[in-house]
Parts: C-alpha cells; sequence; structure tokens
C-alpha cells in the first residue's frame, strides 16, 4: 500500500487536473454560469500546482513503465501550470463578450493542459503517443471555438487536418522503432542501434519520422505553414496557450527522448536537427519583417525562438539542458504577456482580434500600463540586456560556442539582429499618434482588471530575473538532468 501511495502522490498533479475536469462538467450540468467554471478551473490548477511540492518528497520514481516522475517533469510542469493559468486568466477576460456557450472553453483548456503534463513524464511510447493526442486534440476545438468567425473555424480546421498527419508520421515511425528494438521504451532503442546492420538503419529513420512530427508540434521549418494561420485565427488566449503551453510539452517531451534514447545522438540526425535549427532562425525572423498582423508577427517570432532553442538539443550536455530550461521559462512569461496584451486589447469585441498593426497605433495615449507591458515584453523577445529573454539567448549561445557549433551561434546573432528590427517597429507604432480610425479601447470589467494584473505580474518578473537571475537559475539546476 506505501507504493501504492507513493505513486499517487507522484500522479497528484494530473489526478487533480482530472478530478478538476469532472467537477468543472458537472458545474456545467447542473448551472451554466462562466465566472464559476473559470473560478474552478483557476482553483484546480492553483491545487495541481501545489500539490508539485508533494512530488517533490518522492521524485525520482517511476509509476509503471508508463511514465518517469523526476525533478525535470516537476519543473516543466510547473511552467505548463503557471502557463495554463495565465491562459485562463485571459480566457475570462475574453470570452466575457463572446456570444455563445463559454464554460466549455475550460474543460478543454484542463484537457489539454492533462496531456502537456503525461507528455513531459512520458518515458514509453504509448504515453508519449496518448499525451500528445491528449493535448492536441482539444486544441482543435479551442482553435474553432468562435467558430461564427470564418477566420477562427478556418484555423481549427488546418490544424486539425495537418496535426492528423503529423500524427500518422509519428505512429509510423515508432512502428519502425518497434520493429527495430522489440521495445516501446526509449531505453529500449540502445539494444536496437547495438544490433547494428539493418536495425541501425531503421531506427535511424524511425527517429527521423518522429522528429518530422514533432518539429511539427513546435513550428519548425519546413513544418512551419501553419503557424501563422493558426495564431491568426485561434481566439487570443488560445493562441496564447499554443504557443507556451503546447511548445513545452513537446520540447521537454523531445529533450526527454534524446537523453534517454541515446541511439538517437546520431552525428546525422543531429547535423540535421541542426540545419532545421538554422532555418528556423532565419527563415522566421525574415518572414516576421512582412507581417502587419501583430498575431503573424508573433507566430513567425516563435518559430524564430524554436530554432535558437533547438541549438540546446544539438549540442546536449548538462549545459544545454540548463539552457533548455532557462530559455523555456524566459519564453514562456515574455510570450504570455505579448498575447496577453493582444487579448486585453481584443476582448471588448466579437469578431475578428485586434490583429492589426493600426489597433496599436497610440495605445499608450490610451491604455499606457498595456504599451508599457508590450514594451518590456517587446524588448525581452528582441534579447535586450535587463530582460529575461536576453538570459535565455546568452544561454543558448553560450552552448553552441562550447559545443563549436560556432554556425549556430552566428545563426543566433544574425536573428536576433533581424529581429530587433520588427520588434522596435512594434514599439515605436504604440507611441505614435492616433490616426482617425476607431479605437478598440477595452471596457472595464472584473475580467479586464484581473487579466490587466496578471500581465504586469509578468513584465515584473521578466525585468526581475533580467536583472537579477539567479534564483530562476538556481531553480533550473535543481531539475537536474531528464534522467530514469
Amino acid at each position: 500500500m506505501t507504493q501504492f501511495f507513493t505513486h499517487v502522490l507522484a500522479l497528484a498533479p494530473l489526478l487533480i487536473l482530472c478530478a478538476t475536469i469532472v467537477t468543472v462538467m458537472l458545474a456545467i450540468a447542473v448551472r451554466r454560469h462562466h465566472f464559476t467554471a473559470a473560478t474552478l478551473t483557476v482553483i484546480g490548477l492553483n491545487a495541481a500546482l501545489l500539490s508539485l511540492i508533494g512530488v517533490l518528497q518522492v521524485t525520482p520514481i517511476q509509476v509503471t513503465p508508463l511514465f518517469i516522475i523526476d525533478d525535470f517533469s516537476v519543473l516543466f510542469g510547473a511552467i505548463v501550470l503557471v502557463a495554463s493559468l495565465a491562459c485562463t486568466t485571459l480566457a475570462h477576460a475574453y470570452l466575457e463578450t463572446l456570444p455563445d456557450r463559454r464554460e466549455e472553453f475550460y474543460l478543454l483548456l484542463l484537457c489539454s493542459a492533462g496531456g502537456a503534463l503525461a507528455l513531459i513524464a512520458s518515458r514509453h511510447f504509448a504515453s508519449l503517443f496518448i499525451g500528445l493526442e491528449l493535448l492536441s486534440v482539444p486544441l482543435y476545438g479551442m482553435v474553432a471555438y468562435a467558430y461564427r468567425d470564418r477566420i477562427s473555424l478556418e484555423a481549427g480546421l488546418k490544424y486539425m487536418v495537418l496535426s492528423g498527419a503529423a500524427s500518422a508520421f509519428l505512429l509510423f515511425g515508432m512502428a519502425l522503432l518497434y520493429a527495430a528494438s522489440g521495445s516501446l521504451e526509449y531505453v529500449g532503442l540502445v539494444d536496437g542501434m547495438a544490433n547494428g546492420g539493418a536495425h541501425q538503419s531503421w531506427v535511424l529513420i524511425g527517429v527521423g519520422m518522429m522528429v518530422v512530427a514533432l518539429a511539427f508540434k513546435l513550428s519548425l521549418v519546413p513544418f512551419h505553414v501553419w503557424t501563422p494561420d493558426v495564431y491568426e485565427g485561434a481566439p487570443g488566449p488560445v493562441s496564447a496557450f499554443l504557443a507556451t503551453v503546447s511548445k513545452v510539452a513537446v520540447f521537454a517531451l523531445l529533450l526527454r527522448f534524446f537523453t534517454l534514447a541515446a541511439p538517437a545522438a546520431n552525428d546525422w540526425l543531429l547535423t540535421l536537427m541542426g540545419v532545421i535549427a538554422f532555418a528556423s532562425m532565419m527563415i522566421g525572423n525574415l518572414l516576421a519583417l512582412r507581417q502587419r498582423n501583430v498575431k503573424r508577427l508573433l507566430g513567425y517570432s516563435s518559430i524564430a525562438h524554436l530554432g535558437y532553442l533547438m541549438t540546446a538539443i544539438v549540442a546536449g550536455g548538462d549545459l544545454g539542458t540548463e539552457a533548455v530550461g532557462v530559455y523555456l521559462a524566459t519564453y514562456v512569461a515574455t510570450t504570455l504577456g505579448a498575447f496577453g496584451v493582444v487579448t486585453l486589447v481584443s476582448s471588448p469585441y466579437s469578431g475578428t482580434d485586434a490583429g492589426a498593426l493600426h489597433h496599436y497605433r497610440g495605445l499608450f495615449w490610451r491604455r499606457p500600463y498595456l504599451a508599457a507591458v508590450f514594451t518590456v515584453m517587446m524588448l525581452s523577445l528582441a534579447g535586450i540586456p535587463m530582460t529575461a529573454g536576453f538570459l535565455g539567448k546568452f544561454y543558448v549561445i553560450a552552448v553552441s560556442v562550447e559545443s563549436g557549433l560556432w554556425w549556430l551561434a552566428g545563426g543566433i546573432v544574425a536573428g536576433s539582429a533581424i529581429g530587433l528590427y520588427y520588434y522596435l517597429r512594434m514599439m515605436v507604432i504604440m507611441f505614435l499618434d492616433e490616426p482617425g480610425e476607431s479605437r478598440r479601447d477595452a471596457v472595464s470589467g472584473w475580467g479586464q482588471q484581473s487579466g490587466g494584473i496578471m500581465v504586469l505580474l509578468l513584465a515584473a518578473a521578466v525585468a526581475f530575473f533580467g536583472i537579477y537571475p539567479q534564483p530562476l537559475i538556481a531553480l533550473v539546476n535543481a531539475a537536474g538532468m531528464a534522467s530514469g
């Protein structure tokens, strides 16, 4: 029984999320009330976040052959839960004016967050696939939630079809790996490679197909074409969720896979991933230069940032793992703040979000605190010193230099220089005089106020860790390697 309770404690965050899903579902069945559904969701996410303190008392522990609960999964699970909390706060502000049923959105968000937690702790192909699909399937509905708006419905259909194709690649790759190694555990691939010959070729092809599927989820070039359209069409809080929770979960999985499945660290495969990383940096930043829509601009920006982050996978080592943790933490805080501003500007209106650049012209003179938050986030995304984004960029450059990957280090520097132009352009627009176009000022309300407080806290965190990064670095170091 002691082992049973230990396993229950290790899975407490996931179990609490499942209980919250049932509670919200019952609350909707009894009486529809938007504030109640949002409040129950926030309570459940906070409870899951607090339960991580107890989880730390039993880590590392293997719960069945499917999951490994260690400090690595606790760190990235905490990032997922904090990002989900922020997206819930934004969703409450955004959905207040949606002329449709709003409560089911929180069920979809909780299911997707549960899939993210399962994915992060996965050490087996079965749990990988279940977690990835539990993360992705609710997102189809979330992206198309404002379905009365054609662009949202179109974005949901695009994401569903292309994600289905990526899942087919993933399953095919898993089948090849199983055929070559006879095991569905990541560590079982070691034996498959040790046999050499044809088995080694099948393992490399299988891993390559899995990388294709995961590269789609991460919006890496050349599997990025869906990203700007989906980000533009999805409701603001969903774009924030896609850019943070989804990316963190899949990248944590990729890091664990390449750590546990040593055969995946083949020189040819790592070189290919380096090329993908370099292309993502360059193409993401260059295409962002042409955008006149803020959500599309942030979408292309996320492609570039995931390219920067891929250099840590290619480099490997302890410093690479540390770089991933630091960069993802700073990226999530910055991206949530940027999409938070977009959501709060858009939330009082039905139809398309306030995405066009002219919607932000003169924002400083109408809502100075949102303009200040957006300015901090743009500076952080650009990697300007005294912001958290600079810390992340410094780490990935240090990893590249230490590993002798000078061409990737050069790509990071060149991509950052290109990105500086469109980030600064966005900042300048907010301080210009407002034209004679209709304003999109937000209507005061509890949802707006709670969302405003949240983005201000994110801006404060980005500035604090940019000036004093030691607590964040210590927290990431405590997570250790993705072993088990």
